[in-house]
């Protein structure tokens, strides 16, 4: 659109929009024309609520939308387009090229300096990159347009930070089942824009269904339900049922992005999910992630980690079943080497939990950053050499197998980390065991050492 269209191309334009409404998909033609109409979200569009104060009173400022597909990003920026007396234009960062952009902007510059205000919309402004999103700086910054970005991505991750810092987020949430219901029953009785005139009828069980394999994507629900619609329509039947739903909707609408922040957000879930002893959930999880088309190897690699930081020697054989799990998923693939991590995660959610050499390997290696390297002590070096015999190395060595009590009464560490104290074993499981063994042994050493 440009920013100088005359009203008799606005007409032109209108006309046309309502002639491609009449073939366009069914979520297309039900899109939310006012916030009446426009459902969920209601942490920003509730009545009093910032963004729904900023419509209502056309004081929008640059603003970024962030929230799955098919929650109402672009049809809320359309609202806005319905609303403001500023110029509106709508580009998607996939089929509009920076060019073009940046003359309108210009253009927009120019309207600016005569009080006209410019609203510039970008759909999925993720898939612009960090260079080409510099290029709104200097235009948002000076206030020549308001930019309102819509983005299924992180805009922490995929946002630059000089343009996200100018710009408001508002985070979008998937739509509940009872929201989609509402949309969906709107759909099929709307003789003007739905699927009213075909005369078609769905008890809520059947939609409900709908709704709930759509897992929150409203586009996806009006996909299915339209692809219900025709199957009933072509098999006469002015009943949709649960069978002919089942067909239309093949299978479930998973959100997932493997590089994203839902793939992070799962493996999270999982992980935590065993780490705090919950079997149901960390199955539930792995199935997620399964379900979502996630590469095997990625969830071995993760459990084997798993078995090493929460579980650690209060059962040490849970790295071994893990790495046989690992095998046993290379060796067989998917569907079939699913149940090995499957059975893998049952037992780290079930086994007694330790991350004292986590915890233990993390205060090593910091000490390591922040002290001295210190040269090994002479008593634990080889001494390969006549030199180095002479020079003292291995010189006080104590051979543990030839002391009475296998162990000797000798500094291991540095002196200027003598005493320091790095594994604290948990009363778990076999680590029990090893916190008495490791009490023992300070207590002999302690009472043996030799004086200085």
């Amino acid at each position: 659109m440009s920013l100088f269209d005359s009203s008799s191309e606005h007409g032109s334009e209108r006309r046309a929009t309502a002639q491609q409404s009449r073939t366009a998909p069914l979520a297309e033609r039900m899109r939310p024309r006012t916030l009446e109409e426009y459902a969920g979200q209601q942490h920003l569009l509730a009545p009093g609520k910032p963004l729904r104060v900023q419509i209502e009173r056309d004081d929008m400022t640059s603003m970024i939308f962030w929230g799955p597909p098919g929650v109402g990003k672009t049809s809320l920026a359309r609202i806005v387009a319905h609303t403001t007396q500023a110029s509106f234009l709508e580009y998607s960062a996939v089929l509009s090229g920076m060019k073009e952009i940046k003359e309108v902007m210009a253009r927009a510059e120019d309207a600016a300096r005569l009080g006209s205000r410019t609203i510039l919309f970008i759909d999925e402004i993720h898939r612009f990159n960090k260079a080409q999103q510099d290029a709104f700086l200097p235009w948002v910054e000076r206030g020549a347009i308001r930019l309102i970005g819509a983005t299924t991505e992180n805009p922490s991750f995929e946002i630059i930070s000089a343009l996200l810092s100018r710009c408001r987020v508002y985070v979008l949430e998937s739509l509940s089942e009872d929201e989609q219901l509402t949309l969906l029953r709107r759909a099929l009785a709307d003789t003007e824009r739905g699927l009213g005139s075909l005369g078609l009828t769905a008890d809520d069980d059947v939609l409900a269904l709908i709704a709930g394999f759509s897992s929150g994507d409203c586009r996806a629900a009006y996909n299915a339900l339209e692809i219900a619609a025709q199957l009933a329509v072509s098999a006469g039947h002015p009943l949709i049922d649960r069978e002919t739903a089942r067909e239309a909707l093949q299978q479930r609408v998973l959100r997932y992005d493997k590089n994203g922040e839902e793939h992070y957000n799962l493996i999270s879930a999982l992980h935590k999910s065993v780490r705090n002893s919950d079997p149901d959930a960390a199955l539930y999880w792995l199935g997620r992630m399964f379900a979502a088309g996630e590469d095997p190897m990625y969830l071995a690699r993760r459990i084997v980690r798993m078995a090493v930081e929460d579980i650690g020697l209060a059962a040490p054989e849970a790295l071994n079943l893990t790495l046989s799990a690992r095998q046993a998923m290379e060796f067989l693939g998917s569907p079939e080497g699913d149940l090995a991590l499957a059975e893998a995660v049952v037992y780290l959610a079930l086994a007694p939990k330790s991350n004292a050499v986590y915890s233990a390997y993390g205060a090593a290696r910091a000490d390591i950053e922040a002290t001295r390297q210190e040269p090994v002590p002479l008593h634990l070096r080889n001494a390969p050499t006549k030199l180095m015999k002479e020079l003292d190395y291995g010189k006080g060595y104590r051979y543990a197998h030839n002391e009475p009590d296998k162990v000797a009464a000798m500094d291991c560490l540095p002196p200027s980390l003598a005493d320091r104290r790095y594994y604290q074993p948990t009363q778990e499981g076999r680590e029990k065991q090893l916190a008495q063994r490791l009490e023992d042994l300070r207590q002999w050493r302690e009472k043996n050492r030799q004086p200085e």
